[in-house]
């Protein structure tokens, strides 16, 4: 269990004020030209130590990302880039950062942006973030008043950080459809290679990461690489946000001690799953990309990267998204397949055509109108989108229908019997409306 001296994020919840005075308080600022002083290696190899993985979903590690960025600069600008378009659905972890703490994101941006010799940062903030992008764009005011950022700012670093409002697309969260964006073209991933690391915003050498990334930046280094891989399990190390939504007792968002087991997460901060253990269907335990895991295989598991891969799923963004018996599973599957083919940027066709092509089959399967022989086809199918796009969307519309057909195919069978042995039946008159 995490103890509370060990919590990065202190005004998650927003009990407290989130502005500069309040936030110093907190311990944000405090000692960072110290840290600057200490140079560029120091804060890569520290933030390596620490083992800190990507919280934005793919779960790399962060310092080895950053040492990607060339040493010396070739003429062209560096550019950090924060993704703060948490699109993925059932996904709320950055937007209480960036409303509640957005100290912790500003100062980790000027840490980060040192470490790899960026002199201006982004941070790219989806279109429905209103009141998160005031509540950034404040802190980020307060930051150049107090001169802790700017050209001319008391670190010595000059520095400048603009905060980018996208207009709502979940393609943006890619980060290279996140960069065309930006350059205020439509939000279409790039081909890689090239990298945004030698080739990225306006053709320069560009790192993009998670809101959570970099907030936490700032109290590894003050606290040490050690302390923060001390918490964890090996490999998955450290502190991580999740947020739990569904059917549980009390939704929340919560910081914890990565790889507490998903009972321990359930029973001690959201009083329990609603109806008691046994009404227990399944998790979708990363956002809602990564395939559902069904209750007996998901209940004592460690909520970590390497665990959750090895179930066949992932650990994505943390958004552990709870189902009980009352789930209609194949229409909650087929409501996430409508989400990726409404958001498919249409550049490749195995996602422009596979996404739709799946809600189709996928809105008949869970009425019942349907032959058992199209759920193999189904699976063919999905199999033929991941993994045959340029980025990850194809995947993420893939993997919910994967995990729904192996875990869940005896529900999709007894639809199709149900509806074949009486079409008109009033039950299946409901689940068709």
């Amino acid at each position: 269990m995490l103890q509370d001296r060990d919590r990065i994020f202190t005004n998650l919840y927003g009990f407290h004020s989130p502005d500069l005075k309040a936030a110093k308080m907190r311990g944000a600022w405090d000692g960072t030209k110290f840290l600057l002083e200490q140079g560029r290696d120091w804060i890569v190899n520290e933030m390596k130590a620490s083992g800190l993985r990507g919280r934005g979903g793919a779960g790399f590690p962060t310092g080895l990302k950053w040492s990607f960025m060339p040493k010396q600069s070739d003429g062209r600008p560096h550019y950090l880039v924060v993704n703060a378009d948490e699109s993925e659905p059932g996904t709320c972890k950055d937007r209480e950062i960036m409303r509640n703490d957005p100290h912790l994101l500003v100062e980790g941006c000027l840490l980060a942006s040192f470490a790899m010799g960026a002199h201006a940062a982004y941070i790219y903030i989806r279109g429905e973030y209103v009141a998160e992008r005031f509540a950034l764009q404040r802190a980020v005011d307060e930051a150049y008043e107090a001169k802790l950022i700017g050209k001319d700012n008391i670190h010595g670093y000059p520095f400048d950080l603009y905060v980018h409002h996208g207009a709502g697309a979940y393609i943006c969260g890619e980060e290279t459809a996140l960069i065309e964006s930006m350059e205020g073209k439509k939000g279409m991933p790039r081909l890689k290679p090239p990298f945004p690391a030698n080739m990225g915003l306006y053709g320069c050498p560009t790192t993009v990461n998670n809101v959570e990334s970099i907030a936490v930046a700032g109290t590894i280094l003050r606290r040490g690489a050690a302390w923060f891989s001390g918490i964890g399990r090996p490999n998955n190390v450290g502190t991580k946000l999740f947020c739990v939504s569904g059917h549980v007792n009390k939704p929340c968002n919560v910081e914890e001690a990565m790889g507490l087991t998903f009972r321990e997460l359930i029973d001690r901060h959201c009083g329990g799953i609603r109806g008691g253990w046994d009404n227990l269907l399944g998790v979708i335990p990363g956002g809602s990309s990564v395939p559902i895991v069904p209750a007996e295989q998901i209940a004592d598991a460690h909520m970590d990267f390497d665990t959750l891969r090895n179930l066949k799923s992932g650990l994505g963004t943390a958004a552990v998204i709870v189902m009980d018996k009352s789930t209609d599973i194949v229409r909650a599957i087929a409501r996430l397949a409508y989400f990726y083919k409404h958001e498919s940027c249409g550049q490749c066709t195995p996602c422009r055509e596979g996404t739709g092509w799946m809600w189709r089959v996928l809105n008949r399967m869970a009425e019942g109108r349907a032959q058992k022989r199209e759920i193999d086809m189904l699976l063919e199918v999905s199999t033929q989108i991941e993994g045959h796009t340029i980025c990850a969307l194809g995947d993420a519309a893939a993997w919910p229908v994967q995990g729904l057909i192996r875990h869940f195919r005896h529900e999709i069978e007894k639809r199709i019997d149900d509806y074949a042995a009486n079409p008109h039946s009033e039950a299946v008159m409901i689940a068709a409306e």
